[in-house]
């Protein structure tokens, strides 16, 4: 039996993700989700989260993602060694830090956690702790495309000018090939609206457009 998990992203396709998949009907793995999703989903296993932005907006309650378990990177491994009223008030939804961060991402620690977006850690968690034989990814437009739409971008605000665009983008980029390469046994299905990734990717990667 082949051994799945879905990651629904953040951006403009995230909506390609069938509705028996987001409620759990005819989900055949577990669900992780990035940050906080476009749409109501039914029980997912975590969200992941790796920024302070989003730490600081739970801590004020601007936003509230106390329905979903998390797992946390760095930044946010930070936040709550330095806040730790807020730590202990929400330790029950904590699964737990991944701080793993791989050395393709940078040489530095510092710089390396910055590169490693959310999507790249859900996607390497996954990988890692679950060790599925499909990924399939939901909503990773900037693979894709010039952009760099989230929905995260509708509740918090993001430096989304062309020239941060750009700069991340040539970032982000080449960190996927080489989480596809890593992982080579596994497959990677990533879905969109049409088949032309902007990097070039391995054999193990496949791509939905419908």
């Amino acid at each position: 039996m082949t051994k799945k998990t879905y990651i629904l992203g953040n951006g403009d396709m995230s909506f390609m993700m069938p509705h028996n998949i987001r409620d759990g009907s005819a989900r055949d793995g577990k669900l992780l989700i990035c940050n906080q999703p476009p749409f109501e989903v039914v029980n997912p296993y975590a969200t992941v989260m790796v920024d302070f932005k989003m730490m600081n907006a739970l801590a004020a309650r601007e936003i509230n993602l106390d329905a979903y378990y998390w797992v946390l990177g760095n930044r946010p491994k930070m936040f709550c060694n330095t806040n730790t009223g807020f730590a202990l008030q929400h330790a029950g939804h904590i699964r737990e830090f991944y701080q793993t961060v791989p050395k393709y991402c940078g040489a530095e620690a510092g710089i390396a956690a910055t590169n490693f977006n959310c999507g790249h850690l859900a996607t390497h968690y996954t990988c890692v702790r679950h060790q599925p034989d499909e990924v399939h990814m939901y909503g990773f437009d900037s693979i894709f495309d010039h952009n760099m739409r989230s929905f995260t971008d509708t509740v918090l605000i993001s430096d989304r000018g062309d020239t941060n665009n750009y700069r991340l983008l040539d970032i982000w980029r080449p960190i996927w090939n080489n989480i596809f390469q890593e992982f080579s046994d596994t497959k990677f299905v990533l879905y969109h609206k049409h088949p032309n990734p902007k990097i070039k990717t391995p054999e193990n990667v496949e791509f939905v457009t419908s």
